[in-house]
């Protein structure tokens, strides 16, 4: 269906801009700090739930002058203190449990956002090359037709000088000849454009042109959408909502405290070098009253929980619509890029034909100049549709993902 192309000094595949964008992409690179942010909250909160071990030392001393200065019932005059104090927070198991539970959850939704995001930019970089290779495939078309009319632009002044055909229809040849120069041009200027475009989407600072390989793109099979990576981000905002609601309970059970301190502590009044010693204690806070805060936040989840069952069940219908268009315009467009296929073929006899009749002047010079005309429509039609057929592929492979 294409010639061949032009090579290059430099041939880039596909997966070459896949995997320089995702390498590249910030978005990603945020998204995995992220994950691993959430595993160093795992840590911190086991940590914090150790015995805290702190060191104070306060010193102090206010005199009176003259029987001014401060109340000496307040102050004691003096207060030297270094006490090493450990803290330590009783919570039970189930409480723990949903506490690292909340962070194991944000960490597979972050990877499975990580999933996703990979699959938009796979998408996007897909697109964007169909675009460019789409662009590269007729620039090699128009090129091959204008090396075909030089060619004829040989024989044709030769035969024009020899009185075999008009001179206003060999002008009009020209005219034919100096529009499919110029059409050239407007592409190989879009060309390099659509080309910096794929540099930059992918990250890359390459200015050299390089030749594109056809993608040849398959489709893929979509997995049932229950079990694929865009289901599961559903799945992962529900988990996430139940473990608030446990937050919640959690916040109104009693929390207890242990504390013990140990070290020096006077008021240098009274024996002073008897005032090494120790305490210990236990702290309960047990709600109350709140005026109902509780039940408001339940609300509050609860709202979230039928916004997220909407957008679920309105992308589920959307989904299944999408891909149902789509499976129809891609057997449109193959069946379409056939019967143009066909249609080129009696173009290419059509043109071998008067080709051999131009040197005779048994044909009309208009009539060449049409039938170049339709074949090069005809190529240029079956270029784009090659072009959609891909198109469409990649936005049936974009729902590929497990």
């Amino acid at each position: 269906m294409f010639c061949s192309l032009r090579q290059n000094a430099q041939q880039n595949t596909l997966d070459y801009y896949i995997t320089h964008a995702i390498n590249n992409s910030p978005l990603i690179k945020d998204l995995q700090n992220q994950a691993q942010s959430f595993s160093l909250d795992s840590q911190i909160l086991r940590a914090s739930l150790r015995p805290q071990v702190i060191g104070n030392s306060n010193n102090m001393y206010a005199p009176i002058v003259n029987g001014i200065g401060y109340d000496e019932a307040i102050t004691n005059i003096a207060q030297l203190s270094a006490l090493v104090s450990v803290n330590k927070s009783i919570i039970s198991n189930k409480t723990l449990s949903t506490q690292l539970s909340g962070f194991t959850i944000q960490s597979q939704s972050t990877y499975n956002n990580i999933r996703m995001s990979q699959q938009d930019l796979r998408k996007t970089i897909t697109d964007q090359y169909i675009v460019t290779f789409g662009e590269q495939l007729q620039l090699q078309l128009n090129r091959e037709i204008g090396n075909l009319l030089r060619e004829e632009d040989t024989l044709l002044r030769k035969l024009t000088q020899n009185n075999v055909y008009k001179q206003t229809d060999y002008l009009a040849f020209l005219v034919t000849v100096q529009q499919q120069e110029l059409t050239t041009s407007e592409l190989q200027i879009q060309y390099e454009y659509d080309f910096a475009t794929l540099n930059y989407l992918s990250g890359l600072e390459d200015s050299i042109t390089a030749s594109l390989v056809d993608p040849n793109l398959k489709l893929l099979n979509i997995p049932d959408y229950y079990t694929s990576v865009f289901y599961r981000q559903y799945i992962f905002d529900s988990l996430k909502l139940r473990n608030d609601r446990s937050l919640i309970d959690i916040n109104y059970k009693p929390k207890i405290n242990v504390f013990a301190d140990g070290g020096y502590n006077s008021s240098l009044q009274f024996d002073p070098h008897k005032n090494f010693g120790f305490s210990f204690g236990l702290s309960i806070a047990v709600p109350i009253y709140d005026g109902h805060q509780k039940k408001m936040q339940y609300a509050k989840i609860d709202l979230q929980e039928k916004t997220r069952q909407a957008k679920r069940d309105f992308f589920i219908r959307q989904h299944q619509q999408q891909i149902m268009q789509l499976r129809r315009q891609l057997a449109s467009t193959e069946k379409l890029i056939d019967d143009i296929n066909k249609q080129i073929k009696y173009s290419e006899t059509l043109i071998r034909t008067n080709h051999k009749l131009l040197a005779t002047g048994d044909v009309r010079l208009t009539d060449f100049i049409l039938t170049i005309n339709n074949y090069l429509n005809a190529r240029n039609l079956v270029t784009q549709n090659y072009v959609n057929r891909l198109r469409i592929l990649n936005q049936l492979n974009y729902w590929s993902a497990p």
